[in-house]
């Protein structure tokens, strides 16, 4: 029996289309002593043959003539529908009328009721054959192997028009519908039962499902995915149909709704123009060196620097991925102003490294990004944190000035500005440092920009949010009232350079980062710029929620941006020059020996004590032991 299925099934084209035109013929015949046998008694039924033979040969003759001209065998059997129906009515009509011309031709002639019958009767019949020689092709595919038992989550007209493409599918089998619609709970639809979603779990059970569609593509994206999502947490596989106005591309897709963002449309204010106010007489034809170049800062300093046209750009990073991609990426843009591209792999607390490089490539002008900077990872890591963001720029300020770089210029943070946290701390002990160095450092102009929050860079909440989104929701705010200062990349980069001009030696400039924005209302303009609705207590029905899940460890409610009271103007609008105290030598020599101590030592509460010694309004997370601090 193996074998035959397998014979069967491994028929050619050609040779299944003999069987159904043979099929067709066998029709012919069946038809024909079935009518006589209805219309005529048992005398004329036995002798049928003897005076109807050639007509019934001559018919047969004409059945599949007319059966292939209409090309009814070349119909698959799993895709009859209305039009294939027709064209058996149609054959089944032209053959009645044959069969009326044939007899009255050659015999004695009937009735004309016999020739209307014989019509009806091979209609049925040929239509029935569709339907058995069907069943037992699908019963042969069984035995061949399992097939993949579906549950349709959605018995509307997609649901229902899923179940109907299924019903004739190979390895695929539909077994029930369940839907939230009670109107059509308990119904038969396309031959499958609809049974509540509560159910899911018994009928997976029940009826040994594979595997879960979701056929309601008019549901928001969103809602499929919290579905989706409750249903993979049961260990089903789970896979959604998309509209049939998504597949013609006249819908939207996911990808179009979260097409990047305006950053000024968050902003709300005038955005920055950056090609009035760019400034490259300091990088233009020098030897340029980038720290955490292959950041989302540092490579826009990169692509900015480029356009200046510098003789040489070294990218420096610690990350091979990261710097890999920088590199990719810059290469082309370098090969257009004929700007030397230098990857230079590694840490800026190496300092024979960053020795080596300085004076192997003549470096003019340093800009240093580097930093560790997500809140969370340095307050979880805090030795790692302050050794990276203190010890590297004490170790890459002090290289650079005895190679006789012309500029240093720190990229600073506004989390620095009495910090909470261990990443503002470790940043604001990078200020100190480099304004030590400025003092003493007649041959190299040290400077700082500090600005706040960057729009697109990594683990920016933009982005963060349209993943969340991506996903379902929530979209997560850990407070209603936070507010946090925002920045174009572009923007910041370019006051970054502008600041890196005007410098003399030891500034803190501080960018005007306008108004501070809510969150929690970015939060839901991200929500509906992509499409979708707030879920809350006035919308129920919407689509994506805003969760609050409260402040982080050393996280504040309102950031800043100056330390003391008083700044002053700089020829930019956008850019001011920060009045800040300052440690003195032997602090910041102090600071420093206690830091190389506590990561000699692998100290993290020592490390954490030299940082709430030495800046203003820092207090650890933790209680400090009281004699770490002696």
């Amino acid at each position: 029996m193996k074998r035959l299925n397998n014979f069967l099934i491994s028929l050619s084209r050609s040779r299944k289309r003999a069987v159904l035109l043979g099929v067709d013929l066998v029709m012919v015949l069946l038809a024909y002593l079935f009518t006589f046998a209805v219309q005529h008694d048992r005398l004329v039924v036995a002798d049928l043959f003897g005076k109807n033979g050639l007509v019934l040969l001559i018919l047969m003759a004409l059945t599949a003539a007319i059966s292939s001209f209409l090309k009814i065998p070349d119909i698959r059997l799993n895709a009859y529908d209305a039009s294939g129906m027709g064209r058996i009515a149609i054959l089944s009509t032209l053959v009645a009328v044959c069969s009326a011309a044939l007899h009255q031709i050659g015999t004695d002639g009937l009735a004309i009721g016999s020739y209307i019958v014989f019509g009806i009767v091979y209609f049925l019949f040929s239509a029935a054959s569709r339907v058995v020689l069907l069943e037992l092709v699908m019963s042969m595919y069984r035995r061949k192997g399992p097939r993949c038992r579906v549950l349709i989550y959605g018995a509307g007209t997609t649901g229902s028009q899923l179940a109907r493409a299924l019903a004739a599918h190979k390895t695929i089998e539909a077994v029930a519908f369940v839907d939230d619609n009670t109107a059509l709970q308990g119904l038969s639809i396309a031959g499958l039962p609809v049974r509540r979603t509560t159910e899911i779990a018994e009928i997976v059970a029940e009826k040994r499902v594979d595997r879960v569609l979701l056929a309601m593509p008019s549901l928001s994206h969103p809602k499929l995915t919290q579905i989706a999502r409750r249903l993979e947490r049961n260990g089903l596989e789970v896979q959604a149909l998309p509209s049939f106005a998504q597949l013609i591309g006249e819908e939207r897709t996911l990808l179009e709704k979260l097409v990047p963002i305006q950053p000024a449309h968050f902003l709300g204010r005038k955005a920055f123009d950056r090609s009035m106010d760019f400034a490259c007489s300091h990088v233009a034809g020098k030897s340029v060196l980038v720290s955490g170049g292959g950041g989302s800062i540092g490579l826009e300093l990169c692509r900015q620097i480029i356009s200046c046209k510098p003789s040489k750009l070294v990218v420096f990073e610690i990350s091979e991925y990261a710097l890999f991609e920088a590199e990719r990426a810059l290469r082309p843009f370098a090969q257009e102003v004929g700007a030397e591209i230098v990857p230079v792999l590694g840490s800026v607390t190496e300092a024979r490294l960053v020795r080596r490089v300085l004076q192997d490539h003549a470096i003019r002008v340093l800009f240093h990004a580097a930093a560790y900077k997500h809140v969370p990872m340095v307050e979880n890591n805090p030795l790692v944190g302050l050794a990276n963001n203190v010890l590297g720029t004490w170790t890459l300020a002090r290289e650079a000035r005895e190679a006789g770089v012309e500029r240093f210029i720190l990229i600073s943070s506004d989390k620095a500005v009495r910090p909470t946290n261990v990443m503002g701390a470790s940043k604001r002990l990078a200020e100190l440092v480099v304004q030590d160095l400025a003092a003493r450092s007649p041959g190299t102009v040290f400077a700082m920009v500090r600005f706040g929050n960057v729009l697109g860079s990594s683990g920016s909440v933009i982005p963060l949010f349209q993943e969340q989104i991506d996903h379902g929701g929530p979209v997560t705010v850990t407070h209603r009232e936070v507010t946090r200062f925002f920045m174009t990349i572009e923007e910041a980069v370019s006051l970054v350079l502008m600041a890196g001009s005007f410098a003399s030696g030891g500034e803190v400039f501080v960018l005007d980062m306008g108004k501070s924005r809510r969150i929690w209302d970015m939060a839901r303009q991200v929500i509906e710029d992509a499409g979708y609705t707030v879920r809350d207590d006035a919308n129920p029905d919407g689509d994506i929620e805003i969760e609050e899940i409260g402040l982080r460890p050393g996280e504040k409610l309102h950031e800043e941006l100056l330390i003391g009271e008083g700044h002053v103007t700089t020829p930019h609008e956008k850019i001011f020059s920060a009045r800040e105290a300052r440690l003195s030598e032997i602090e910041v020599a102090s600071a420093i020996r206690a830091l190389r101590e506590a990561l000699a030592t692998g100290n993290d509460k020592a490390a954490l004590a030299v940082a709430e010694r030495w800046v203003e309004g820092y207090r650890p997370s933790q209680p400090l032991v009281a004699s770490v601090k002696s």
